[in-house]
């Protein structure tokens, strides 16, 4: 039987519309690109191209077999693909998040239950967290809604209120809460990776935002800067304040969110620890 490369040739002559310019492609000669057409079609036992004294072009059963070898090339790489999830997946836990704040309670928790997983963590949009769980890239995912998927079950996970962390000495910093437009045109410092809360930055266009990404810096830049910054009562309950700084919530609606685990059903049994630590989360 002709091997899978042998079928890629095709497939490349198929593309490219030329034996030269597949040769090209695939950086071998073209006397050798040549050979291994002969040689698909003697082990086939059925003529892929026409020949005349200067050119070789695809027939009829070439453009066919090219076709069905683009197919035959697709299947073998989802069958590779599939199989390194499955073994990723037997050691490895990976959860999903909108935001940052629930994976940094999330990990610690799994890492406990799961000790001898290795457990993964990512922050991305809405849809790319849907469609990865249902995938199995996602064995968790955190979302500020429930989502409606065929065979995925959800549970609350508390929520989240975004605040403005302001040094003590600042104008607004003994309002009971603030808007987004308040703050708007000030230099702040920021977190990197905030997930959707970055959306709420449009809220503020003439506010330069000074980027840090790492977590120590960030932490050490709050305690010497006089900048204002961002935190959530959901990170304070985790590391508590600050001195020298005020949390004043936001008020605007978009700035409160309630966060909700979703998993697939069939996936329950194997998340037993995790999901009863959901089930008895309070904040």
């Amino acid at each position: 039987m002709p091997e899978l490369y042998d079928w890629e040739k095709l497939v490349s002559v198929a593309r490219c519309g030329s034996l030269t310019a597949a040769a090209e492609e695939l950086l071998i000669s073209q006397p050798a690109l040549s050979r291994s057409m002969r040689k698909l079609e003697s082990e086939i036992g059925v003529e892929l191209f026409t020949r005349t004294k200067n050119r070789m072009e695809l027939n009829d059963n070439g453009r066919l077999a090219a076709e069905l070898a683009r197919k035959l090339l697709d299947e073998a790489d989802l069958l590779v693909r599939r199989v390194r999830q499955q073994d990723r997946s037997s050691r490895t836990l990976c959860v999903g998040s909108c935001a940052p704040a629930p994976l940094w309670e999330l990990a610690p928790v799994l890492g406990g239950l799961y000790p001898e997983m290795t457990i993964s963590t990512t922050v991305t949009d809405a849809g790319s967290l849907e469609s990865g769980l249902l995938d199995g890239t996602y064995e968790l995912i955190v979302l500020t809604y429930a989502p409606e998927l065929e065979g995925v079950d959800c549970l609350s996970f508390g929520g989240e209120r975004l605040c403005f962390f302001l040094p003590i000495n600042h104008p607004l910093a003994g309002e009971k809460s603030l808007r987004m437009s308040d703050l708007n045109g000030e230099t702040m410092l920021l977190r990197p990776n905030l997930g959707f809360w970055e959306d709420l930055l449009s809220a503020m266009p003439d506010t330069h935002f000074l980027v840090q990404e790492e977590d120590y810096a960030f932490g050490e830049l709050l305690r010497a800067s006089s900048l204002p910054a961002f935190t959530t009562d959901r990170v304070l309950r985790r590391d508590g304040g600050m001195s020298g700084r005020v949390a004043v919530p936001i008020s605007d609606s978009a700035a409160s969110v309630d966060y909700f685990v979703a998993f697939r059903s069939s996936r329950r049994r194997r998340l037993s620890g995790v999901i009863r630590y959901v089930s008895g989360y309070t904040a």
